[in-house]
């Protein structure tokens, strides 16, 4: 150990005889560490953001949104008249017919949405009322943070009570309890029963996934009461007044009752077959128009996960490049370190140090050489890591583990990369060595 810890010594002075050399040799090694460091930790955070979205979607959902056809499908008559088809949009009928005839569906959570004016206190904002089941909370793992959800009575007799999200709390309620206290939504006064737990999300349309801290909810039956059943369509809208010359209006311009559901499936290898016969069913009852979408989340998530995955590989590939590289240049340096410390090694030779004493000496100072550069490297990673979530807007962790396995790599490199040089000098002849200016 005492041989070892000379020879260690050693290679330490001669590093700190040349820094410049040391650092410009560690060049490679630190830009390789730093790519390591900042590509883990990309990949970490995209795989904890895809398990905090699958988290919030839920792992055995299907999505359904309403949504306007782009043109109405053409039906050819038996008198050869083309008449464009009619869906009677999304209804909760939809919703009735999927819990009879898919036997696999567990559980379904529908929404009907109303961007409505928000009043309290003399205070106005701008938000959305919406219209939910109670297996809302539950289908979308949802949790309140006070008080309670809807009443059974409630729920079907509409009552105009409603359930608030955290940011209208801070923004209406900032100095008291909210429940119990009547909002005006509208020209609907509705009572607070509940508020919704605070949730940092970022949101995703193509999976569903929405800021819930600004919204208001209450019962369906409530929110067809009083905000308005689009499933009524009246003489009115559809022209069907014929004492008048009016030309026809047709159905009003969102015929959806519901504006979107999820479908809980009890099993996940059933999630695409149940999403075929989910759609299957809706094409028949819609009449052939498609006026509907139906994702399966998880499926998304998955493939973006893959996605990442060969991002990440492409990352390591570069790092790899860069460690062999710094390898290299190490290798390079520590060469012609020899030849010039050739006189060096025969006055150590000569004064009884052994091949493996000479061997020891290079390989140690290969080794500092890249741990300098992996020194340099983590505090370049880390920084690249936390420039890549501030400015490009995704989500990285740089773990423990990381930067020892950085250092780890670092210090192989120079060791496998050193080795050669330390033969080369180990194996130098004594008297030639000593001979040499």
């Amino acid at each position: 150990m005492q041989r070892l810890s000379f020879n260690l010594k050693l290679a330490i002075e001669a590093v700190i005889a040349n820094p410049l050399r040391a650092v410009l040799t560690g060049l490679g090694i630190m830009f390789g560490v730093g790519a390591v460091i900042a590509m883990l930790a990309i990949g970490t955070g995209a795989k904890e953001s895809i398990l905090a979205q699958m988290k919030l979607i839920g792992t055995n959902n299907v999505l359904v949104e309403a949504v306007m056809p782009s043109e109405r499908t053409e039906n050819v008559q038996g008198d050869g008249e083309k008449k464009l088809r009619w869906s009677p949009g999304i209804t909760l009928s939809d919703l009735a017919a999927i819990k009879k005839s898919i036997p696999s569906v567990e559980s379904i959570s529908s929404e009907v949405v109303y961007p409505l004016p928000i009043i309290y206190n003399g205070r106005l904002e701008r938000s959305r009322v919406v219209g939910i089941e109670p297996s809302f909370f539950a289908v979308n793992n949802i949790d309140l943070g006070l008080g309670r959800t809807f009443h059974y009575s409630e729920e079907e007799s509409g009552r105009p009570v409603c359930i608030v999200g955290a940011n209208l709390v801070k923004t209406f309620f900032p100095d008291g309890d909210p429940l119990g206290k009547l909002i005006k939504c509208g020209q609907v006064w509705l009572r607070v029963v509940g508020v919704l737990e605070t949730r940092s999300v970022n949101r995703n349309e193509t999976l569903g996934i929405k800021d819930r801290n600004n919204d208001i909810y209450i019962p369906t039956a409530t929110a067809l009461l009083y905000f308005g059943n689009r499933a009524r369509i009246t003489a009115s809208q559809i022209g069907e007044d014929n004492n008048k010359n009016d030309a026809p209006k047709g159905p009003p311009d969102n015929p959806h009752q519901i504006d979107r559901f999820v479908v809980q499936i009890g099993e996940v290898n059933e999630l695409q077959a149940s999403a075929n016969v989910l759609g299957r069913l809706l094409n028949r009852r819609h009449r052939g128009v498609e006026d509907y979408t139906i994702t399966i989340p998880r499926l998304l998530l998955e493939q973006q996960q893959r996605t990442q995955e060969t991002f990440n590989l492409v990352l390591a590939s570069i790092a790899g490049i860069s460690l062999l590289v710094g390898g290299i240049g190490i290798m390079n340096i520590m060469l012609a370190s020899v030849l010039e410390r050739t006189k060096e090694i025969g006055v150590r030779r000569s004064l009884g140090a052994t091949r493996k004493d000479i061997t020891q000496q290079f390989l140690s100072e290969a080794a500092v050489i890249s741990l300098i550069g992996g020194v340099l490297g983590v505090v370049i990673g880390v920084g690249s890591a936390k420039l890549i979530a501030s400015y490009a807007d995704i989500e990285t962790v740089v773990t423990a583990w990381s930067v020892l396995l950085s250092f780890g790599v670092a210090a192989t490199v120079g060791l496998v990369f050193g080795l050669l040089p330390a033969q080369r000098a180990a194996e130098l002849d004594p008297i030639k060595a000593l001979r040499t200016d």
